[in-house]
Protein backbone atom coordinates (compact mmCIF):
# COMPACT_ATOMS: atom_id res chain seq x y z
CA UNK A 1 0.00 0.00 0.00
CA UNK A 2 2.84 2.35 0.88
CA UNK A 3 6.36 1.73 -0.48
CA UNK A 4 8.73 1.15 2.39
CA UNK A 5 11.95 2.94 1.57
CA UNK A 6 14.53 4.89 3.52
CA UNK A 7 12.31 7.97 3.45
CA UNK A 8 9.37 6.25 5.16
CA UNK A 9 8.98 7.14 8.82
CA UNK A 10 9.39 4.05 10.98
CA UNK A 11 7.61 3.43 14.27
CA UNK A 12 7.97 0.75 16.96
CA UNK A 13 5.00 0.12 19.20
CA UNK A 14 5.55 -2.00 22.33
CA UNK A 15 2.49 -3.68 23.85
CA UNK A 16 2.13 -5.86 26.95
CA UNK A 17 -1.23 -7.55 27.17
CA UNK A 18 -2.72 -6.94 30.62
CA UNK A 19 -6.45 -6.73 29.92
CA UNK A 20 -6.80 -9.79 27.64
CA UNK A 21 -7.95 -7.96 24.50
CA UNK A 22 -8.10 -4.25 25.34
CA UNK A 23 -4.38 -3.50 25.20
CA UNK A 24 -3.65 -5.39 22.02
CA UNK A 25 -6.95 -4.19 20.56
CA UNK A 26 -5.90 -0.56 20.91
CA UNK A 27 -2.35 -1.17 19.69
CA UNK A 28 -3.45 -3.19 16.67
CA UNK A 29 -5.97 -0.53 15.60
CA UNK A 30 -3.34 2.17 16.03
CA UNK A 31 -0.66 0.19 14.14
CA UNK A 32 -2.96 -0.44 11.17
CA UNK A 33 -4.15 3.15 11.01
CA UNK A 34 -0.62 4.58 11.16
CA UNK A 35 0.42 2.31 8.30
CA UNK A 36 -2.69 2.51 6.11
CA UNK A 37 -3.58 6.18 6.49
CA UNK A 38 -0.19 7.78 7.16
CA UNK A 39 2.29 5.50 5.37
CA UNK A 40 4.28 4.76 8.55
CA UNK A 41 6.40 1.58 8.60
CA UNK A 42 5.13 0.00 11.85
CA UNK A 43 6.68 -2.78 13.93
CA UNK A 44 4.36 -4.00 16.67
CA UNK A 45 6.07 -5.79 19.57
CA UNK A 46 3.62 -8.00 21.50
CA UNK A 47 4.23 -10.28 24.47
CA UNK A 48 1.02 -12.35 24.11
CA UNK A 49 0.35 -13.59 20.58
CA UNK A 50 -2.48 -15.87 21.71
CA UNK A 51 -4.69 -12.99 22.87
CA UNK A 52 -3.74 -11.13 19.69
CA UNK A 53 -4.90 -14.08 17.58
CA UNK A 54 -8.39 -13.95 19.18
CA UNK A 55 -9.03 -10.50 17.66
CA UNK A 56 -6.91 -11.05 14.52
CA UNK A 57 -7.11 -14.67 13.27
CA UNK A 58 -4.22 -14.18 10.81
CA UNK A 59 -1.71 -14.07 13.69
CA UNK A 60 0.51 -17.16 13.97
CA UNK A 61 1.26 -17.75 17.66
CA UNK A 62 4.56 -19.59 17.04
CA UNK A 63 6.46 -17.04 14.93
CA UNK A 64 9.05 -14.61 16.23
CA UNK A 65 8.51 -12.25 13.28
CA UNK A 66 5.59 -12.08 10.87
CA UNK A 67 3.83 -9.71 8.49
CA UNK A 68 0.14 -9.10 9.15
CA UNK A 69 -0.96 -7.07 6.18
CA UNK A 70 1.92 -4.64 5.93
CA UNK A 71 2.55 -4.34 9.68
CA UNK A 72 5.56 -6.23 11.05
CA UNK A 73 4.63 -8.14 14.21
CA UNK A 74 7.40 -9.28 16.55
CA UNK A 75 6.99 -11.55 19.55
CA UNK A 76 8.30 -9.87 22.73
CA UNK A 77 8.73 -12.72 25.24
CA UNK A 78 11.05 -11.00 27.73
CA UNK A 79 13.30 -8.00 28.39
CA UNK A 80 16.36 -9.60 26.83
CA UNK A 81 17.67 -9.00 23.33
CA UNK A 82 20.54 -7.37 21.48
CA UNK A 83 19.84 -4.17 19.57
CA UNK A 84 21.92 -1.68 17.60
CA UNK A 85 21.14 1.90 16.65
CA UNK A 86 20.01 0.72 13.20
CA UNK A 87 17.28 -1.42 14.82
CA UNK A 88 15.66 1.62 16.41
CA UNK A 89 12.62 3.25 14.79
CA UNK A 90 12.15 7.00 14.24
CA UNK A 91 9.27 6.98 16.74
CA UNK A 92 9.15 4.59 19.69
CA UNK A 93 5.91 4.13 21.63
CA UNK A 94 5.55 2.19 24.83
CA UNK A 95 1.91 1.52 25.53
CA UNK A 96 0.81 2.20 29.08
CA UNK A 97 4.34 2.39 30.59
CA UNK A 98 5.14 -1.20 29.60
CA UNK A 99 8.96 -0.81 30.04
CA UNK A 100 10.69 -1.55 26.75
CA UNK A 101 13.89 -3.69 26.84
CA UNK A 102 16.95 -1.96 28.38
CA UNK A 103 19.10 -2.91 25.38
CA UNK A 104 16.62 -1.21 23.05
CA UNK A 105 16.78 1.95 25.17
CA UNK A 106 20.60 1.82 25.04
CA UNK A 107 20.40 1.56 21.24
CA UNK A 108 17.99 4.54 21.21
CA UNK A 109 20.66 6.59 22.97
CA UNK A 110 23.24 5.62 20.32
CA UNK A 111 20.98 6.47 17.42
CA UNK A 112 21.53 9.83 15.71
CA UNK A 113 19.19 11.57 15.84
CA UNK A 114 17.51 10.14 18.91
CA UNK A 115 14.06 8.74 18.22
CA UNK A 116 10.90 10.45 19.47
CA UNK A 117 9.99 8.41 22.56
CA UNK A 118 6.35 8.45 23.66
CA UNK A 119 4.56 6.78 26.53
CA UNK A 120 1.00 6.32 25.26
CA UNK A 121 -1.08 6.43 28.42
CA UNK A 122 -4.44 4.92 29.30
CA UNK A 123 -7.64 6.78 28.51
CA UNK A 124 -9.11 8.87 31.31
CA UNK A 125 -11.58 11.73 31.66
CA UNK A 126 -9.93 13.00 34.85
CA UNK A 127 -9.12 16.72 34.86
CA UNK A 128 -5.39 16.24 35.62
CA UNK A 129 -4.84 14.52 32.26
CA UNK A 130 -4.91 17.83 30.37
CA UNK A 131 -2.05 19.16 32.51
CA UNK A 132 0.12 16.06 31.97
CA UNK A 133 -0.54 15.53 28.28
CA UNK A 134 2.59 16.10 26.14
CA UNK A 135 4.84 16.70 29.17
CA UNK A 136 8.52 15.78 28.70
CA UNK A 137 10.25 13.39 31.11
CA UNK A 138 14.08 13.54 30.91
CA UNK A 139 15.64 10.05 30.93
CA UNK A 140 19.20 8.79 31.26
CA UNK A 141 21.63 9.01 28.32
CA UNK A 142 20.18 12.37 27.21
CA UNK A 143 16.92 10.77 26.06
CA UNK A 144 13.52 12.40 26.64
CA UNK A 145 10.23 10.56 26.96
CA UNK A 146 6.93 12.36 26.38
CA UNK A 147 3.61 11.46 27.93
CA UNK A 148 0.80 11.25 25.41
CA UNK A 149 -2.74 10.94 26.73
CA UNK A 150 -5.80 9.98 24.72
CA UNK A 151 -8.81 11.86 26.03
CA UNK A 152 -12.11 13.61 25.62
CA UNK A 153 -11.05 17.25 25.16
CA UNK A 154 -9.00 19.33 22.72
CA UNK A 155 -6.21 19.51 25.33
CA UNK A 156 -5.57 15.76 24.99
CA UNK A 157 -4.67 13.41 22.14
CA UNK A 158 -8.30 12.57 21.36
CA UNK A 159 -9.67 9.10 20.60
CA UNK A 160 -8.66 6.42 18.12
CA UNK A 161 -10.77 6.78 14.97
CA UNK A 162 -10.00 5.50 11.48
CA UNK A 163 -11.06 7.70 8.59
CA UNK A 164 -14.22 6.36 6.99
CA UNK A 165 -15.34 4.42 10.07
CA UNK A 166 -18.35 6.60 10.78
CA UNK A 167 -19.48 6.48 7.15
CA UNK A 168 -19.22 2.66 7.23
CA UNK A 169 -21.18 2.58 10.47
CA UNK A 170 -23.90 4.84 9.14
CA UNK A 171 -24.29 2.82 5.93
CA UNK A 172 -24.52 -0.43 7.92
CA UNK A 173 -27.04 0.93 10.42
CA UNK A 174 -29.27 2.14 7.57
CA UNK A 175 -29.18 -1.25 5.83
CA UNK A 176 -31.61 -3.55 7.63
CA UNK A 177 -30.82 -6.45 5.29
CA UNK A 178 -27.10 -6.16 6.17
CA UNK A 179 -27.89 -6.13 9.92
CA UNK A 180 -30.22 -9.13 9.59
CA UNK A 181 -27.64 -11.07 7.54
CA UNK A 182 -24.84 -10.25 9.98
CA UNK A 183 -26.75 -11.30 13.11
CA UNK A 184 -28.20 -14.27 11.23
CA UNK A 185 -24.65 -15.69 11.04
CA UNK A 186 -24.88 -16.20 14.80
CA UNK A 187 -28.32 -17.81 14.75
CA UNK A 188 -30.35 -14.72 15.63
CA UNK A 189 -33.94 -15.46 14.55
CA UNK A 190 -36.48 -13.02 13.03
CA UNK A 191 -38.34 -12.75 16.35
CA UNK A 192 -35.06 -12.03 18.16
CA UNK A 193 -34.29 -9.38 15.54
CA UNK A 194 -37.52 -7.64 16.60
CA UNK A 195 -36.54 -7.70 20.29
CA UNK A 196 -34.22 -5.32 22.14
CA UNK A 197 -30.76 -6.52 21.12
CA UNK A 198 -27.98 -6.15 23.70
CA UNK A 199 -24.30 -7.10 23.41
CA UNK A 200 -22.57 -8.04 26.66
CA UNK A 201 -18.79 -7.73 27.11
CA UNK A 202 -17.75 -7.44 30.76
CA UNK A 203 -15.28 -8.62 33.39
CA UNK A 204 -16.08 -11.77 35.43
CA UNK A 205 -17.17 -9.85 38.55
CA UNK A 206 -20.01 -8.00 36.78
CA UNK A 207 -23.45 -8.52 38.41
CA UNK A 208 -24.70 -10.29 35.28
CA UNK A 209 -26.83 -12.92 37.12
CA UNK A 210 -28.95 -10.21 38.79
CA UNK A 211 -29.38 -8.34 35.50
CA UNK A 212 -30.34 -11.55 33.66
CA UNK A 213 -33.03 -12.13 36.28
CA UNK A 214 -34.42 -8.60 35.82
CA UNK A 215 -34.48 -9.03 32.03
CA UNK A 216 -36.04 -12.50 32.28
CA UNK A 217 -38.89 -11.17 34.45
CA UNK A 218 -39.36 -7.97 32.45
CA UNK A 219 -42.17 -7.08 30.10
CA UNK A 220 -40.16 -6.65 26.88
CA UNK A 221 -38.35 -9.29 24.86
CA UNK A 222 -34.55 -8.99 25.08
CA UNK A 223 -31.88 -10.87 23.14
CA UNK A 224 -28.47 -10.78 24.83
CA UNK A 225 -25.46 -11.61 22.63
CA UNK A 226 -22.38 -12.67 24.62
CA UNK A 227 -18.94 -13.54 23.21
CA UNK A 228 -17.69 -16.96 24.28
CA UNK A 229 -15.80 -16.84 27.59
CA UNK A 230 -17.47 -13.61 28.80
CA UNK A 231 -19.59 -13.73 32.00
CA UNK A 232 -19.18 -17.50 31.66
CA UNK A 233 -20.62 -18.49 35.07
CA UNK A 234 -23.73 -16.34 34.68
CA UNK A 235 -24.26 -17.48 31.09
CA UNK A 236 -23.83 -21.18 31.95
CA UNK A 237 -26.23 -20.87 34.88
CA UNK A 238 -28.82 -19.27 32.58
CA UNK A 239 -28.32 -21.72 29.71
CA UNK A 240 -28.14 -24.81 31.88
CA UNK A 241 -25.27 -25.99 29.68
CA UNK A 242 -21.70 -25.13 28.70
CA UNK A 243 -21.39 -21.58 27.41
CA UNK A 244 -19.84 -22.44 24.07
CA UNK A 245 -20.35 -20.60 20.80
CA UNK A 246 -23.73 -21.41 19.29
CA UNK A 247 -25.43 -22.22 22.59
CA UNK A 248 -28.65 -20.37 23.39
CA UNK A 249 -31.66 -20.52 25.69
CA UNK A 250 -34.81 -18.51 26.35
CA UNK A 251 -36.39 -18.00 29.77
CA UNK A 252 -39.22 -15.56 30.28
CA UNK A 253 -38.55 -12.41 28.25
CA UNK A 254 -34.81 -13.11 27.86
CA UNK A 255 -32.89 -15.03 25.21
CA UNK A 256 -29.13 -15.43 25.69
CA UNK A 257 -26.95 -16.40 22.72
CA UNK A 258 -23.25 -17.23 22.92
CA UNK A 259 -21.22 -15.87 20.00
CA UNK A 260 -17.78 -17.02 18.89
CA UNK A 261 -15.03 -14.54 19.72
CA UNK A 262 -15.02 -12.41 16.58
CA UNK A 263 -12.35 -10.30 14.80
CA UNK A 264 -12.32 -6.53 15.39
CA UNK A 265 -14.25 -5.49 12.22
CA UNK A 266 -17.07 -7.89 13.12
CA UNK A 267 -17.10 -6.69 16.71
CA UNK A 268 -17.65 -3.15 15.40
CA UNK A 269 -20.63 -4.45 13.40
CA UNK A 270 -22.01 -6.16 16.49
CA UNK A 271 -21.92 -2.84 18.36
CA UNK A 272 -23.58 -1.10 15.40
CA UNK A 273 -26.31 -3.76 15.16
CA UNK A 274 -27.37 -3.73 18.83
CA UNK A 275 -29.69 -1.31 20.64
CA UNK A 276 -27.49 -1.26 23.76
CA UNK A 277 -23.88 -2.34 24.31
CA UNK A 278 -22.16 -3.37 27.52
CA UNK A 279 -18.43 -2.85 27.00
CA UNK A 280 -15.31 -3.16 29.11
CA UNK A 281 -11.79 -1.77 29.47
CA UNK A 282 -10.65 0.80 26.93
CA UNK A 283 -10.81 -0.60 23.40
CA UNK A 284 -14.47 -1.68 23.26
CA UNK A 285 -15.35 1.40 25.36
CA UNK A 286 -14.06 3.70 22.59
CA UNK A 287 -15.66 1.60 19.84
CA UNK A 288 -19.00 1.85 21.64
CA UNK A 289 -18.74 5.64 21.53
CA UNK A 290 -18.21 5.56 17.75
CA UNK A 291 -21.13 3.12 17.39
CA UNK A 292 -23.52 5.94 18.28
CA UNK A 293 -25.61 3.62 20.47
CA UNK A 294 -26.33 3.73 24.22
CA UNK A 295 -23.67 1.84 26.18
CA UNK A 296 -22.67 0.85 29.71
CA UNK A 297 -18.97 0.76 30.53
CA UNK A 298 -17.43 -1.87 32.82
CA UNK A 299 -14.13 -0.27 33.79
CA UNK A 300 -10.97 -2.31 34.41
CA UNK A 301 -10.75 -2.85 38.19
CA UNK A 302 -7.84 -1.27 40.07
CA UNK A 303 -6.58 -1.52 43.65
CA UNK A 304 -8.26 0.66 46.27
CA UNK A 305 -11.16 1.23 43.84
CA UNK A 306 -9.18 3.84 41.88
CA UNK A 307 -11.19 2.83 38.82
CA UNK A 308 -14.31 4.28 40.45
CA UNK A 309 -12.66 7.73 40.36
CA UNK A 310 -12.05 7.32 36.61
CA UNK A 311 -15.59 6.07 36.09
CA UNK A 312 -17.12 9.04 37.91
CA UNK A 313 -14.93 11.47 35.95
CA UNK A 314 -16.25 10.04 32.69
CA UNK A 315 -19.87 9.96 33.84
CA UNK A 316 -19.67 13.62 34.88
CA UNK A 317 -18.75 14.47 31.30
CA UNK A 318 -20.93 11.97 29.50
CA UNK A 319 -24.01 11.31 31.63
CA UNK A 320 -24.41 14.56 33.53
CA UNK A 321 -27.93 15.07 32.18
CA UNK A 322 -29.16 11.49 32.54
CA UNK A 323 -29.41 10.27 36.10
CA UNK A 324 -30.55 6.75 35.19
CA UNK A 325 -27.47 6.17 33.00
CA UNK A 326 -25.12 7.31 35.75
CA UNK A 327 -26.93 5.26 38.40
CA UNK A 328 -27.02 2.13 36.24
CA UNK A 329 -23.31 2.52 35.36
CA UNK A 330 -22.27 2.95 38.98
CA UNK A 331 -24.30 -0.09 40.07
CA UNK A 332 -22.88 -2.21 37.23
CA UNK A 333 -19.38 -1.30 38.46
CA UNK A 334 -20.36 -1.81 42.12
CA UNK A 335 -19.42 1.81 42.75
CA UNK A 336 -22.52 2.82 44.75
CA UNK A 337 -22.60 3.28 48.50
CA UNK A 338 -25.17 0.56 48.96
CA UNK A 339 -24.29 -3.12 49.09
CA UNK A 340 -24.19 -4.77 45.67
CA UNK A 341 -26.78 -7.32 46.84
CA UNK A 342 -29.21 -4.53 47.70
CA UNK A 343 -29.45 -3.09 44.17
CA UNK A 344 -32.98 -3.35 42.77
CA UNK A 345 -32.03 -4.29 39.22
CA UNK A 346 -35.61 -4.57 38.00
CA UNK A 347 -36.40 -0.97 39.02
CA UNK A 348 -33.03 0.28 37.81
CA UNK A 349 -33.52 -1.35 34.40
CA UNK A 350 -37.08 -0.02 34.00
CA UNK A 351 -35.93 3.57 34.52
CA UNK A 352 -32.86 3.16 32.33
CA UNK A 353 -34.88 1.47 29.56
CA UNK A 354 -37.38 4.36 29.58
CA UNK A 355 -34.50 6.79 29.05
CA UNK A 356 -32.85 4.84 26.19
CA UNK A 357 -34.28 7.05 23.39
CA UNK A 358 -32.94 10.15 25.14
CA UNK A 359 -29.58 8.45 25.75
CA UNK A 360 -29.37 7.48 22.05
CA UNK A 361 -29.67 11.16 21.06
CA UNK A 362 -27.02 12.04 23.63
CA UNK A 363 -24.70 9.39 22.15
CA UNK A 364 -24.90 11.12 18.76
CA UNK A 365 -24.24 14.55 20.26
CA UNK A 366 -21.25 13.14 22.13
CA UNK A 367 -19.78 11.80 18.88
CA UNK A 368 -19.83 15.28 17.37
CA UNK A 369 -17.99 16.66 20.40
CA UNK A 370 -15.33 13.94 20.16
CA UNK A 371 -14.87 14.48 16.41
CA UNK A 372 -13.94 18.10 17.06
CA UNK A 373 -10.84 16.93 18.99
CA UNK A 374 -9.27 15.18 15.98
CA UNK A 375 -8.17 11.54 15.98
CA UNK A 376 -5.45 10.03 18.15
CA UNK A 377 -3.17 8.73 15.36
CA UNK A 378 -3.07 12.06 13.50
CA UNK A 379 -2.61 14.04 16.73
CA UNK A 380 0.21 11.71 17.81
CA UNK A 381 2.12 12.14 14.53
CA UNK A 382 1.67 15.93 14.60
CA UNK A 383 3.10 16.01 18.11
CA UNK A 384 6.02 13.74 17.14
CA UNK A 385 6.96 16.19 14.38
CA UNK A 386 7.05 19.12 16.81
CA UNK A 387 9.48 17.39 19.17
CA UNK A 388 11.62 15.49 16.64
Amino acid sequence: MHPRNHQTTSLALFCKVVDNYGDIGICWRLARQLEQEHGIAVTLWVDDLQSFQRICPEVAIDLEVQQIGTVTVRHWPDQNGVFTASDVADIVIEFFACNIPPAYIAAMAERVPHPVWLNLEGLSAEAWVEGCHALPSPQSRSLTKYFFFPGFTSKTGGLLLESGLLQQRQAFQHDQAAITAFLGRFGVTPSEMASTKISLFCYPQAPAPALFKAWQNGGKAITCLVPEGVAADAVEAFLGQTAQAGASASRGALTVRVLPFIPQPDYDKLLWACDLNFVRGEDSFVRAQWAGRPFIWHIYPQDEDLHHVKLNAFLQRYAATTESLAEFSLSWNEATKEDAQAVDWAALWLQFEADLPKIAIMATDWQQQMLANGDLASNLLKFAKTVA
